[in-house]
């Protein structure tokens, strides 16, 4: 388990969402057709789109690899790669983009995975993703108004949230209707056949006490000493070893 600086509130929160062994709350149901609708990769029912032969079938001889790491199910299918991307909003969402690149890391196997300034792409082994991505929404490392699936024209994560508390979206993938928030379309903008539940937002109060943001409703960054201790010999040491890595400080 990843331990994060500091034993301030927001500290120990960061560090459950590290423990690869946590055990998030789920908040909601999403059947398995409804999140390959989102996805959009595959249509329900249909089968993976396949790089390569099954592992089984390829007969691979003295593979170092092999001994040492077991394939995951998509790995071990020849499964294609896909992706899933989120955006989450800087008002309090569950995650966030650059914090979500970390749980992946010590949490799923076989991803690949980038973060930009207010978006987190995964790739892996489409049955791995949809895995995966199924955790992701269901528990409470999702929020349906502050965090979002966009494939595609994700800004809006940094905008003021509208009058129902919900991320600007310039495609319009989702609303609010009758206290839940409905997909209209899937990842990648495309009109989905039906709507898609992901429940109602969470209370404001209660994304405040699990959040993990430092900020003015939180514990200010400022606040946050050993974080700030930590952070800061990083910094020190990149500015010394940038400009002379021979370099030694302590």
């Amino acid at each position: 388990m990843l331990k994060y600086p500091g034993n301030d509130k927001i500290a120990k929160r960061r560090s459950y969402m590290l423990n690869p062994d946590a055990k998030f709350k789920k908040l909601r149901e999403i059947p398995d057709e409804d999140l390959i609708l989102l996805l959009g990769h595959r249509e329900p029912g249909s089968g993976y789109r396949a790089i390569h032969p099954p592992l089984d079938d390829l007969m691979v001889q003295d593979d170092p690899i092999l001994k040492l790491v077991d394939p995951t199910p998509g790995a071990q299918h020849g499964d294609a790669i896909e992706f899933v991307q989120f955006t989450d909003s800087v008002y309090h969402s569950p995650l966030v983009p650059v914090f979500r690149s970390r749980l992946y890391s010590v949490r799923y196997k076989g991803v690949d995975h980038v973060t930009y300034s207010g978006r987190q792409l995964m790739e892996a082994r489409a049955r791995d993703l949809e895995k995966y991505t199924k955790e992701l929404l269901e528990t409470e490392l999702f929020d349906p108004a502050r965090s979002a699936l966009r494939g595609i024209t994700v800004h809006g994560s940094s905008m003021r949230l509208d009058e129902n508390g919900l991320m600007f979206d310039a495609r319009r993938r989702y609303l609010l209707k009758d206290g839940e928030i409905w997909y209209l379309k899937n990842q990648m903008a495309i009109p989905l056949d039906k709507p898609i539940s992901l429940g109602p937002p969470t209370p404001e109060n209660i994304l405040i006490e699990n959040s993990i943001i430092y900020k003015k409703e939180t514990i200010r960054y400022r606040d946050a000493k050993e974080l700030l201790d930590h952070v800061g010999k990083i910094f020190e040491r990149s500015l010394y070893g940038g400009f002379n890595p021979e370099v030694k400080h302590e």
